[in-house]
């Protein structure tokens, strides 16, 4: 799954569009089927089934990952795989959403990162100047119409090859198109 800020909208709907014309508006379906949903993964189909019908399935989130790194003294190595067959037998069969927002709850607001020196197992990179805000700021732009090359370039400080890289991204990710010289939204 791509968790890239802007692909998450696309891949939003794209599954929406997928849901309905192929599972009749059933997302609990689809849920049980994400594989086949854009964007969807095996955490966002879980969660889904257990906070909308109690299923009794497992998800851990970082504040999960870090509560049972902490509580039953694991390295913070340990596999996916591993942490996700340990929460399947802490579950308490019938209570899986009671369960999931304590652990949730009590992860990020009592065994934080602060408090554990535990880290997300990934970091995000830094904003400001990065490719992220570049395309923010094209977003922005382009909301009030089209722009050509040029004047983004002008606006945007950006260096040529940089500029032209990440909008040949935002194209092949189907965020914006190009008409002759001229970029626009997507629609």
């Amino acid at each position: 799954m791509d968790l890239g800020y802007n692909t998450r909208v696309i891949n939003l709907h794209k599954a929406a569009r997928k849901i309905v014309t192929e599972f009749g508006n059933d997302v609990l379906e689809a849920m049980k089927q994400y594989a086949e949903i854009p964007g969807v993964g095996k955490y966002t189909s879980q969660a889904v089934q257990i906070f909308s019908t109690n299923a009794d399935l497992v998800t851990v989130d970082t504040n999960i990952r870090r509560i049972f790194i902490k509580e039953f003294n694991l390295s913070e190595k340990i596999s996916d795989k591993e942490l996700w067959m340990l929460a399947e037998q802490c579950l308490p069969k019938g209570k899986s959403r009671e369960w999931h927002n304590a652990l949730m709850d009590y992860g990020a607001l009592h065994l934080t990162v602060q408090k554990t020196g535990i880290k997300s197992k990934t970091q995000q990179s830094r904003f400001e100047g990065s490719d992220r805000q570049i395309r923010a700021s094209i977003l922005r732009h382009l909301l009030q119409g089209q722009s050509s090359f040029v004047k983004l370039e002008q606006i945007l400080g950006v260096h040529h090859r940089r500029l032209t890289l990440i909008l040949e991204k935002m194209m092949a990710e189907n965020l914006i198109v190009k008409n002759d010289t001229m970029y626009q939204l997507n629609e």
